[in-house]
């Protein structure tokens, strides 16, 4: 009786056993379908019922038929690529399946191939357009900040350049500011050609009149101012007449002989205080000039 008890016992304690190890092994699972992703060891299969994850591990036998047999040829799993239809047998569950064997057809591997050697180039032209994009949005913005830093520049030259327009604007007022104390005895013009400050022989002729006469005095004073028309930039004027102012001064005191401490230091007037229109040509024209004057001390010249 104990004997026939042991027994009993023992066919449950099996029976036990075997459920365990059949529910820790899984159920079998077969299905088919195509692989939509092939990421390290897992694949993604799209299947009637919706999307599998297989599993593959060293033990997985990837195989095809060949002939008309039921031989099949083993290969490697890395022929299992996206768009390959596929028959696969595991451990698992609908959703997820650790794969012991995977099946295929030949011809469903040259299709897939044929897809994938479709899909390189375009994946290739996507790149190569990002890269392209990518560079261009470099480019562009190196341009808009060079663009920024060059208008900042440009704000910086202006703000200077208004600076200097008014140190020389008082500059020339305060020199200029004690000569009304002198009498204007002789005046010239001198008028330039676009762009240039140097003096023609007409205006030589005129300039060494003015200073024959200017040295028929004791106290005596030649003052210079520059000018120029509106063609071109503030700056570029400023400095023309200031050039054209100079040259003047230069001719006075090389060819002339006319000392230095009787002549007012020039005058660089820019675009100020134009004589005519700027905007025909005739009105530019007198506006390119030095204009000379001469001055005599009244306690000098006794009030004459």
């Amino acid at each position: 009786m104990m004997t026939q008890k042991i027994s009993i016992a023992a066919c449950v304690i099996a029976v036990c056993l075997l459920s365990i190890g059949s529910a820790l092994a899984g159920d079998k699972v077969k299905g088919k379908g195509v692989i939509t992703l092939h990421s390290g060891s897992t694949l993604t299969v799209e299947t009637d019922e919706g999307t599998t994850t297989v599993i593959l591990t060293a033990d997985t036998k990837v195989q095809h038929p060949v002939g008309l047999g039921a031989r099949k040829k083993q290969v490697g799993q890395e022929v299992l690529i996206p768009g390959l239809k596929l028959k696969f047998e595991g451990t698992g569950d609908p959703n997820q399946v650790t794969a012991e064997t995977i099946t295929f057809d030949s011809d469903d591997l040259t299709l897939a191939k044929i897809i994938q050697a479709g899909l390189n180039p375009v994946a290739q032209q996507q790149a190569s357009n990002m890269a392209t994009y990518q560079v261009n949005k470099e480019a562009t913005d190196a341009q808009i900040a060079a663009h920024a830093r060059q208008i900042d520049a440009t704000k910086r030259e202006i703000a200077t350049n208004q600076r200097d327009i008014q140190e020389v604007a008082q500059s020339t007022q305060n020199r200029f500011s004690d000569l009304a104390t002198w009498y204007v005895k002789g005046e010239a013009t001198v008028r330039f050609e676009v762009g240039d400050s140097v003096i023609s022989d007409q205006y030589k002729q005129e300039i060494a009149a003015l200073a024959q006469q200017a040295l028929t005095y004791n106290g005596f004073a030649i003052e210079v101012r520059g000018y120029a028309d509106s063609t071109g930039k503030l700056a570029d004027n400023q400095q023309l007449s200031k050039e054209r102012a100079q040259a003047v001064v230069a001719y006075l005191l090389q060819d002339c002989h006319i000392p230095a401490k009787n002549i007012a230091a020039p005058g660089a007037m820019g675009e100020a205080n134009p004589v005519a229109s700027n905007e025909t040509a005739d009105g530019r024209a007198e506006n390119r000039r030095v204009s000379l004057r001469l001055l005599v001390n009244k306690g000098v010249s006794g009030g004459e």
